[in-house]
Order: C-alpha cells, then sequence, then structure tokens
C-alpha cells in the first residue's frame, strides 16, 4: 500500500494523472458528478472498481467542487471475501479517505427460482445498491465500467440482440431519482490495468461461475481483432454513440 499512502502524501506521478484526467473526459462531458452530490461506489474488489476510487478521491483534491462518496462491496455469501482480502481492502479504502462497507448477500437469491446467469447476477447487485441508496437518500450509483465494457456491450446488443444500444455514460431510473454514472466510459482497459499494475491495487478475484465463458468474455478477442486492423476500433465503434468534443488522437495505452 506504499505507493497509494504516497499519491496521498505527495506528489501525484505523470502517469497516475494522465490516468485521472481521462475519467475527468467522461465526468465532464456527460455532467456526472456536481456540486455536493452523495455518491455510492459499487466496489467489485476488481481493478476497474478500485482504479475508480483512485480517480474519484484524487479528484476531489483538486476539483473546486465537492462531493461525498461511499464505497459499498456486496460480498457474496457463496465466494466470501478472505481475510486478509477484507483487511486490504478496508486499509485500501481507508487511505483513500472513503467509507467503506461489506454488504452480505446471495449470489443465487430464492427469486431466481433456480435460473442464473450475468444479466440476473448484475441486477441483483444492482437492486441492493439501489436500496441503500434509497435508505440513505443518496441519488448517484458509479460503477467502474470503461471504455472497452461499452464497446463490447454495443457489439453483443448488435450482433445477438439486433440492437444498437449500449451501457450509457449516465444512465436514470425511477424518473430522475437515481442514476447509475460510469466515470471510466473514455478509459481504455490497458490504462486501467496499467494503473493497477503500477499502484498495486489490492485486486480480489471473487468467484463467478461464467466468469470464462460468459458471452463478453468471448466477444472481448473479436474486438481485439478488429483493433488489430485499425488501432482506434474501440473509439470509433464508442464515437458511433456521442461525437467527442475533441477527437481520440492523444488516446492511447499508457506505457510509461
Amino acid at each position: 500500500m506504499e505507493q497509494i499512502e504516497e499519491l496521498f502524501s505527495g506528489t501525484i506521478p505523470p502517469r497516475v494523472m494522465r490516468f485521472v484526467k481521462q475519467a475527468g473526459r467522461g465526468i465532464n462531458r456527460f455532467s456526472m458528478i456536481r456540486e455536493n452530490q452523495k455518491i455510492i461506489l459499487g466496489i467489485s474488489a476488481g481493478k476497474d472498481s478500485l482504479a475508480l476510487a483512485v480517480a474519484l478521491a484524487l479528484r476531489k483534491r483538486w476539483l473546486p467542487i465537492d462531493y461525498e462518496l461511499r464505497a459499498v462491496q456486496i460480498d457474496w455469501k457463496e465466494y466470501p471475501l478472505s481475510e486478509e482480502g477484507c483487511r486490504n481492502l478496508d486499509r485500501y479504502f481507508e487511505i483513500l479517505g472513503i467509507p467503506y462497507q461489506r454488504v452480505p448477500a446471495s449470489m443465487f437469491p430464492e427469486s431466481f427460482q433456480g435460473e442464473f446467469n450475468c444479466y440476473l447476477c448484475s441486477r441483483n447487485r444492482k437492486r441492493i445498491l439501489f436500496d441503500l441508496a434509497a435508505e440513505w437518500g443518496w441519488d448517484r450509483v458509479a460503477l467502474g465500467h470503461h471504455l472497452d465494457d461499452l464497446v463490447d456491450t454495443t457489439i453483443m446488443n448488435l450482433a445477438f440482440r439486433g440492437s444498437f444500444t449500449t451501457m450509457l455514460p449516465v444512465q436514470e431510473f425511477f424518473k430522475g431519482k437515481l442514476h447509475i454514472i460510469r466515470p471510466l466510459c473514455e478509459v481504455p482497459e490497458s490504462m486501467v490495468r496499467g494503473i493497477t499494475e503500477y499502484l498495486s491495487l489490492p485486486v480480489e478475484n471473487i468467484g463467478c461461475p461464467y466468469k470464462e465463458s460468459n458471452l463478453r468474455a468471448r466477444v472481448k478477442p473479436i474486438v481485439q481483432s478488429l483493433s488489430h486492423i485499425d488501432k482506434k476500433t474501440r473509439q470509433h465503434i464508442y464515437q458511433a454513440f456521442w461525437k467527442p468534443k475533441d477527437d481520440f488522437d492523444g488516446l492511447k495505452a499508457d506505457q510509461s
């Protein structure tokens, strides 16, 4: 955790600053975070949500607006965190200055009636986070989906559902009472992975029955193969929905 501690006690390295600013592009473009908003961070303990927490915690240090963060992890009873993992995550969010709690829940609730798939699992997780947001009176839930996730979802919906739709950077629920935001929507997965390794984030691999065989895992190599033809494939697919204020010429995987 030494590198994380140094981030909040000294100068921010250029590589980390580039990552945080890249996240800021999506946040600002879609007006995701405003003064005095209260935001629940949906934490999976994977690289994406932990990197998101770093980006939002660091942005709070220099932004002219203030907002409140609270991290919530759904701790699946069927795949509980190890004691060491719990200690590492407790310490991680302590350094970030973000209140953090684990909420125990079943990955296979009775309401599924024996069925299980990625959609049901995702809906179950969102339901728990939405219930907490309603209980606390908070109106934002931030998730760690990055640029590659949006692109993969676009291909999945187009090829297998006949729908030209994708994940929304800002998604409204309950007539505007609650919004899901995706602050990493313009950050490539390669950059997220690089920051995770550079900062040695305390990633915990949570068990998933479909981790290696779900549709998203099978689509990723297809998008990767397209990017060998044109390295800006992901950016082009993303731009099909939202023409950015400035182009993506400067958006590259961080190699430093």
